[in-house]
């Protein structure tokens, strides 16, 4: 699996990042997978020339091409990794068994018939280019925390000195003011590979409706939507363990069953961690009310929210689901 390059990323703080290393670790572990930064990013050469989305389909094309892959390789594109994903697919079918996409788009904002939304864009692009290098992380939290706004602290505060760490202002602004240009145009309809697209119901970086149109428009895709307010995925959000299971369902990959049960499991809060080891224990509605404190009412309430979050439909699958038996 190749990624196509998004931004922000490092090669090398990644793999200890509380915002990327969690997507680096689990693709690694399912498929000999190749990344790259993007250019004048990370590791590559910082005084970039062209920034075009051209540019970025021909880089995708370089590092497949120096990797030396045997055979179709598959391709995941993040945010405006995805066009670049897609048009290497359009341009070169033989090479691409499939794409997965998340939260990408197929135009960029000024491509999109949205003045509003390219207006903000560019105040944000101008923002960048005075604000950027500041020791004060005010004007990269702008971007930032539209980015992961459910982060953690220590996330939003990691992900403001990756910015610093991986790309200059003045390149900052020109790669951000490059992504409203991007426009697959008649390439989308070329695509005819399998593709997966996937996107995070209440994204603030790119709207829900660009990931359904851009579904709509693919001769050959599925869409699954997630519950999920962050353009990037954190590792302790319930949407991080559906996205996993849908990918590698998607790659017909099947998880084993204690990867699977950990997963979800890890994804409940305290209260339905409770409610479930009592669950286990073979307690009715009425005696986990009487246990907790609570009302019948509201351990109903959170019986559903749990079993929704494990995929299960009846308190066996979830007692088997826990103690990583197989469902019925």
């Amino acid at each position: 699996m190749v990624k196509a390059a998004n931004w922000l990323t490092h090669l090398e703080y990644d793999l200890e990042s509380p915002v990327w290393s969690h997507w680096v670790h689990f693709f690694a572990a399912h498929f000999q997978f190749v990344r790259y930064d993007e250019r004048g990013c990370g590791l590559t050469q910082r005084d970039a020339g062209d920034l075009s989305f051209e540019r970025w389909i021909e880089d995708l094309e370089a590092v497949i091409e120096a990797a030396g892959l045997e055979g179709p390789v598959a391709l995941l594109g993040v945010s405006q990794g995805a066009a670049t994903a897609l048009a290497y697919a359009a341009r070169h079918p033989e090479r691409v068994s499939r794409v997965i996409v998340y939260g990408g788009y197929s135009q960029g904002w000024r491509v999109r018939g949205d003045p509003q939304g390219a207006k903000l864009y560019r105040s944000i692009a101008d923002v960048i280019a005075l604000g950027w290098d500041l020791e004060n992380p005010v004007f990269r939290e702008l971007f930032t925390k539209r980015f992961i706004p459910a982060g953690t602290p220590e996330q939003i505060a990691w992900f403001n000195d990756l910015c610093c760490k991986t790309v200059e202002a003045q390149t900052a602004a020109r790669l951000l003011s490059a992504r409203a240009d991007v426009d697959l145009g008649p390439l989308i309809s070329q695509v005819q590979v399998p593709v997966q697209v996937l996107h995070a119901a209440g994204d603030e970086v790119v709207p829900l409706a660009q990931g359904r149109g851009l579904a709509a428009d693919l001769p050959n895709a599925e869409f699954v939507s997630l519950d999920s307010r962050n353009h990037i995925l954190l590792k302790p959000e319930p949407a991080w363990s559906h996205f996993k299971e849908a990918v590698l369902d998607f790659m017909e990959q099947t998880p084993q069953r204690g990867e699977t049960s950990d997963a979800a499991l890890a994804g409940l809060s305290p209260r339905e961690r409770e409610i479930l080891a009592l669950i286990c224990e073979a307690k009715s509605n009425p005696e986990i009310a009487k246990a907790l404190g609570l009302s019948e009412r509201t351990v109903r309430n959170h019986a559903s929210n749990l079993f929704r979050k494990l995929g299960v439909r009846s308190r066996a699958e979830a007692i088997l689901l826990r103690h990583g038996g197989s469902q019925p």
